[in-house]
């Protein structure tokens, strides 16, 4: 049965690189891929817009849970992709659909017209959205840059809301 998983694991590309750069151990890897797979329906190697496995599993680390670090000493790694302000970076990057650096009005109204459906009216919607921007805009340009958006979030427990328990 051993074997059977290291030549499983063997066919996954860039399998230590995805490891040290997402935080997954091997047998996530390995279940990660299986679920790829079972959603790769055709075996094309690839999801909907072209998402190849490494992709899949970067997109994934995000919202794996943020792990206590039982030793205090400065860290030299690079910040794991599901530290707190790289989760914000994901998120902001869900808005800023122009990638401007900003979330004007319209992509906001946009995400969370996605979001609710028809669940509000669109004058619910426009009252959301520019109170939104009001809340978050501290600099006046009627859009939300990445530090007012993590600013804005400042107190809220992303690490929590964005994490997916199993994804260990």
């Amino acid at each position: 049965m051993g074997g059977h998983s290291s030549h499983h694991l063997s066919k996954i590309p860039d399998l230590e690189e995805i490891r040290r750069e997402t935080g997954f151990t091997p047998s996530s890897i390995k279940r990660l891929h299986h679920r790829f797979q079972a959603l790769d329906k055709e075996g094309k190697g690839y999801l909907r817009d072209a998402i190849d496995f490494p992709t899949f599993i970067r997109i994934l680390a995000h919202f794996r849970p943020i792990e206590e670090d039982k030793s205090k000493e400065p860290c030299l790694d690079p910040e794991p992709i599901n530290s707190r302000n790289n989760k914000l970076k994901f998120a902001f990057q869900l808005y800023d659909q122009d990638r401007d650096g900003k979330i004007s009005r319209p992509e906001l109204m946009e995400v969370l017209r996605m979001m609710v459906g028809v669940q509000v009216t669109n004058e619910q919607l426009e009252s959301i959205t520019d109170r939104t921007i009001q809340e978050a805009d501290l600099d006046g340009d009627n859009a939300i840059s990445f530090q007012e958006f993590k600013q804005s979030l400042e107190k809220m427990s992303i690490e929590q809301k964005m994490s997916i328990r199993f994804l260990k």
